[in-house]
């Protein structure tokens, strides 16, 4: 893990706007990032995948690598994951292309990108991968807020709903990990 490491630091150092975490996300965090993907069949997509801290995890709930696509701008970070993880779809792609990568009924968005506060963004992505999402998908997204990331108001025009999954206090900063769910009429 400390090569992981050693090029998140060296990621933060050269493009501090971009890495927007202190640290990797931990192990727990990851866990509870992928509850849920036990016994899913349709296609995952990470988006913000970095080291890969959150790719170990969905493949350790038996997510085939074929299954799974991860979509991350940083370049460095996209030779490495292809590197770690033979198998899996990489693409040096923004989030905000979801919608544009070929994938229909996707189960689940597991996501390291910070939503917080930031509308456009929120539309762009979750409201995006809502569009190319199965009925009964889920988005689950990291937060460093008590709060969800994604407010009430836009949850209701993006016709979802939060559910706090849980709050991950060995995380660095404590990581709160919310889920989103589309609204049943």
């Amino acid at each position: 893990m400390a090569s992981g490491f050693g090029l998140f630091l060296g990621e933060v150092l050269r493009h501090p706007t971009e890495v927007v975490a202190i640290a990797p996300s931990s192990a727990a965090v990851a866990r509870r990032m992928t509850d849920g993907l036990d016994g899913i069949t349709g296609p995952v997509v990470e988006i913000g995948p970095g080291t890969g801290s959150f790719t170990r995890a969905i493949l350790a709930r038996g997510i085939a690598p074929e299954q799974l696509t991860l979509m991350e701008t940083n370049t460095r970070f996209c030779d490495s994951l292809q590197r770690q993880f033979p198998g899996v779809r990489v693409l040096n792609r923004p989030a905000q292309e979801i919608d544009q990568i070929g994938l229909e009924g996707i189960s689940a968005v597991i996501s390291g990108v910070p939503v917080l506060a930031r509308p456009t963004i929120q539309r762009e992505v979750v409201g995006r991968a809502f569009n190319v999402m199965a009925p009964e998908g889920f988005f689950s997204q990291i937060t460093y807020s008590p709060n969800a990331p994604i407010a009430p108001p836009m949850q209701r025009e993006l016709g979802l709903r939060a559910e706090k999954r849980a709050t991950v206090w060995v995380n660095l900063p404590p990581a709160r990990v919310f889920v989103f769910h589309r609204i049943h009429h």
